[in-house]
């Protein structure tokens, strides 16, 4: 496939396809239960309409010359307390990293991610963060992420 590939900020039309993109990019990361990630869905459709709406969550999709949305990559802006080494009003956090199978391989990925990173450091937004699949680490390695002391408990788990 030679398709150009052009990235675009996405709108609230494009709803359908970032919940698509969560959905299948859970589903290649090996989660098999379709009625989980239908529930999953269901839950963060509002969710991604709200945050959307309020201009804290924003996407970019790329898509191929005939238009048809290949790949995605979000952040959200997380309200975040200002501390000693950051006064940024938010923190940026990149999700939904995902690029249909038959485009992988082309560095879309990376192009979306970095677009993301940039938009956050333009716009004052100066610690962006993500949880990598192990797929996705050497990706955001080349881009400049490094690992942190981010600790966890998950209640039911």
């Amino acid at each position: 496939m030679t398709d150009q590939i052009s990235i675009r900020q996405a709108t609230m039309s494009d709803i359908e396809h970032i919940v698509t993109h969560r959905h299948r990019m859970f589903e290649d990361m090996g989660n098999q239960d379709i009625r989980a990630l239908d529930k999953m869905a269901s839950a963060f459709r509002p969710w991604l309409i709200d945050h959307m709406r309020r201009e804290v969550y924003l996407s970019w999709l790329a898509c191929n010359s005939e238009g048809e949305v290949v790949a995605g990559s979000d952040v959200w802006l997380m309200d975040w307390p200002p501390g000693q080494f950051d006064v940024s009003l938010y923190r940026g956090y990149i999700l939904n990293v995902y690029t249909h199978p038959d485009y992988r391989h082309r560095g879309i990925a990376k192009r979306l991610v970095q677009t993301c990173v940039d938009w956050c450091y333009s716009n004052d937004v100066k610690i962006v963060s993500l949880h990598a699949s192990e797929d996705g680490h050497k990706i955001y390695e080349n881009l400049g992420f490094t690992p942190t002391n981010e600790m966890r408990t998950w209640k039911g788990r």
